[in-house]
C-alpha cells in the first residue's frame, strides 16, 4: 500500500509520534508492530489496530512487523496463523518483517534468569488461586509469598529445574519481585512464567515452561526495536510492568506504550472467547460465516479491503472507549459498492408473466449499462422473449395505497426494457397466483410515450435465458446493540440472521461470475459470488448489505 492509501487522519498518537521526531528521539525513526495471539481468527476490531499500526508507519516512512504472540500453545495453531497473515495482506498491508514470541523463548528465558540474578524475580510454589488470593484488593494491599525471599542460587536452580521439565504443570511459577503494598494491582509480584506441558504449534515439544503476555510483549518490542508500541486501553494499567521490565533488563532500546480505545461495534461481539463458542455451539458455520465479524467473514460477506479501511478511519481513534454504530461499517461499503459494483438483475421469488403480443419464437437482445455513471463497467445484453419472470411483491391484485408497481389493468416499465400492462391473472385451487397475462408496448423501448404516466420501474429476467440461482440473505447476528453485556448472550442471537431462497433466478451474464465476485442487484442489495459453496452449475450468492439501511 502507497503512503497516500494509509489512514490520513490525525489523531494524538500521530501528534505524539510527530513530537517524537521533532525531538529527534529514536533517530527519527517510526516502527510499529501488530502483535495478534493466533488462538482465533482476526475480527472487525483488530482491523482497526492492523490500520492504525501499519499505517501509522506508512504515514511516518516507517515500517510494521507482524508478530505472533505464540506464548498459549493450549489454544493456537497454525490455521490461526495462516488465516491472521492472509487478513493483513488482503488488508492490503505488509510486514517489514515476520516474527514469533516464540523466536524469543531462548532469548525470554535468559532474560527470567537475569532478573533473578538482580533480585527481581523468584520462584513461588503458591497455587494460582493461592496467588489469587493473597493479591488483595484496589483497597487493602497484597500479602507477600512465603517464597519471597529464597536464595538467588535457589531461584536459579529451580527456574532451570521447570524448565528443564523436572515439576508438574502448576507446581511453580517464576514471579517479578516488586511490591505487594503497590496501588497498581498489576504490580504485585505479577507472575512472569508458568508451567504448562502442551504440543506447540512451532516448537513442538521443546519447551514446557512457558513465559506470560506482559513479560513477553515489552521483551520482544525491544528486540525488534520498536519505536511505539500501540495498545488498546485495557493494557493502560500494565504500562508501569511494561517499563519496569525493561528498565530492570537494562535495555539498550525502550520502545514507548501509548494505548487507545478499542472497537466495540453494535449488534456484534469481538470476544473471541465467544466467537469461539459461536463456531463451536454450531451457531454459525465456521469462523468464515458471513454473520461473524471476523475478516475472513466480512471477507466472505462481500466487504472490499477499502470499505474496512475507511470504516476504520472514519470512527477515528480516541483515548475513550464508544460504542459504534452498525450503520457506519455498513455506510462503508455502500459507498464503495455504489461506485464499483457492476449492475444486475436477478429474481428472488418469481412470478411467470406471459407477453401475449410478443413473437412467440421470438427472442430480442436488449443492450444495459453495468453502471449508470461508470462507462468503464460497459454494458451487457439483456434476452427478451415471450415469458419473463418478475418479483412476487412486484404484482398487487388489490394493490395498497402509492403502490408503484405491477397491477391489474395497470402499467409498470421493465428496467431497461418496455412498458407492460396485465390484464389476466392465473390461480391454481388454493387461489395461489401462477401466472400473469401482460402485453407489451413495442414503441416504449427507451422511450417515454406521450400521455401516458407510468411511475413505476420494476426489474425482471428471462424465464429462458437465465441461471438458477441460492441467494441468502445475511442480516445482523444479534437482535440486540450490545449483546456482550447480556447475561446470556446467545439468548440474543437473531433468529432471523440468515434466510436462504431457493428457486431464484439471475440473468445469463452472471454464468462466468468467479468467487467473491460483487454485484448490485437491481432494487434489491449488493451481493457476491459465495467464495466458499458456489459452483458454475449452482450459483450462490450471499447478501453483503441492503440499498438501504433498513435497521433505523
Amino acid at each position: 500500500m502507497s503512503s497516500n492509501e494509509a489512514n490520513t487522519a490525525e489523531n494524538f498518537i500521530h501528534h505524539k509520534i510527530t513530537h517524537d521526531i521533532n525531538q529527534g528521539l529514536n533517530d527519527c525513526n517510526v516502527i510499529t508492530r501488530f502483535p495478534p495471539e493466533p488462538n482465533g481468527y482476526l475480527h472487525i476490531g483488530h482491523a482497526k489496530s492492523i490500520c492504525l499500526n501499519f499505517g501509522t508507519a506508512i504515514k511516518f516512512n516507517g515500517h510494521c512487523n507482524l508478530r505472533f504472540d505464540d506464548t498459549n500453545p493450549e489454544k493456537e495453531n497454525i490455521e490461526f496463523m495462516n488465516a491472521i497473515a492472509e487478513d493483513v495482506k488482503w488488508l492490503g498491508y505488509s510486514w517489514h518483517e515476520v516474527n514469533y514470541a516464540s523466536d524469543y523463548f531462548e532469548q525470554l528465558y535468559n532474560y527470567g534468569v537475569q532478573l533473578i540474578q538482580k533480585g527481581y524475580a523468584y520462584v513461588d510454589s503458591l497455587s494460582a488461586e493461592e496467588i489469587r488470593q493473597l493479591r488483595g484488593t484496589l483497597t487493602e494491599p497484597g500479602t507477600e509469598s512465603p517464597d519471597r525471599n529464597r536464595t538467588i542460587e535457589d531461584n536459579i536452580t529451580l527456574f532451570e529445574k521447570m524448565k528443564n521439565g523436572a515439576f508438574a504443570d502448576g507446581s511453580y511459577v517464576l514471579r517479578a519481585k516488586i511490591d505487594m503494598n503497590a496501588p497498581n494491582i498489576n504490580m504485585r509480584d505479577p507472575t512472569l512464567y508458568r508451567i504448562r506441558r502442551a504440543h506447540h504449534p512451532r516448537t513442538a515439544n521443546n519447551w514446557c515452561l512457558y513465559p506470560m503476555y506482559d513479560f513477553t510483549h515489552c521483551i520482544s518490542d525491544g528486540i525488534e526495536n520498536i519505536t511505539h508500541s500501540l495498545c488498546t486501553l485495557e493494557f493502560e494499567d500494565h504500562r508501569p510492568l511494561y517499563d519496569w521490565v525493561l528498565t530492570q533488563l537494562q535495555f539498550p532500546h525502550h520502545p514507548q506504550q501509548i494505548e487507545f480505545a478499542r472497537l466495540s461495534l453494535e449488534y456484534t461481539i469481538v470476544s473471541k472467547r465467544k466467537l469461539h463458542l459461536l463456531v463451536e455451539q454450531g451457531h454459525v458455520s465456521g469462523w468464515d460465516d458471513p454473520r461473524m465479524p471476523t475478516l475472513a467473514g466480512l471477507r466472505r460477506a462481500g466487504f472490499t479491503p477499502k470499505s474496512i479501511r475507511d470504516f476504520c478511519d472514519r470512527i477515528g481513534v480516541t483515548k475513550k472507549d464508544s460504542w459504534i454504530e452498525m450503520g457506519v461499517l455498513e455506510h462503508s461499503i455502500r459507498e464503495d459498492l455504489n461506485a464499483s459494483a457492476t449492475r444486475k438483475m436477478a429474481v428472488l421469488k418469481p412470478l411467470r408473466v406471459v407477453l401475449e403480443n410478443y413473437p412467440e419464437d421470438t427472442c430480442e437482445q436488449l443492450t444495459a449499462n453495468n453502471h449508470p455513471q461508470n462507462d468503464q463497467l460497459g454494458s451487457r445484453t439483456l434476452p427478451f422473449d415471450q415469458v419473463i419472470l418478475i418479483e412476487q411483491d412486484d404484482f398487487a391484485e388489490i394493490p395498497p395505497a402509492k403502490f408503484k408497481r405491477l397491477t391489474l389493468n395497470g402499467e409498470v416499465r421493465l428496467r431497461n426494457s418496455y412498458i407492460i400492462k396485465c390484464h389476466g391473472i392465473i390461480k391454481n385451487e388454493q387461489g395461489d397466483i401462477l401466472e400473469l397475462r401482460c402485453t407489451y408496448d413495442p414503441d416504449t423501448l427507451g422511450k417515454k410515450p406521450e400521455g401516458r404516466k407510468v411511475k413505476g420501474v420494476i426489474h425482471w429476467v428471462s424465464e429462458k435465458h437465465s441461471l438458477p440461482a441460492e441467494i441468502r440473505l445475511y442480516d445482523r447476528l444479534f437482535n440486540v446493540p450490545h449483546p456482550e453485556s447480556e447475561e446470556d448472550f446467545i439468548c440474543a442471537l437473531n433468529p432471523n440472521s440468515l434466510e436462504v431462497i431457493n428457486g431464484a433466478k439471475v440473468e445469463m451474464s452472471l454464468a462466468n461470475s468467479r468467487a467473491n465476485e460483487q454485484y448490485q442487484f437491481e432494487r434489491i442489495g449488493y451481493f457476491c459470488v459465495d467464495s466458499k459453496d458456489s459452483k458454475p452449475e449452482q450459483l450462490i450468492f450471499n447478501r453483503t448489505v441492503t440499498l438501504r439501511d433498513t435497521w433505523k
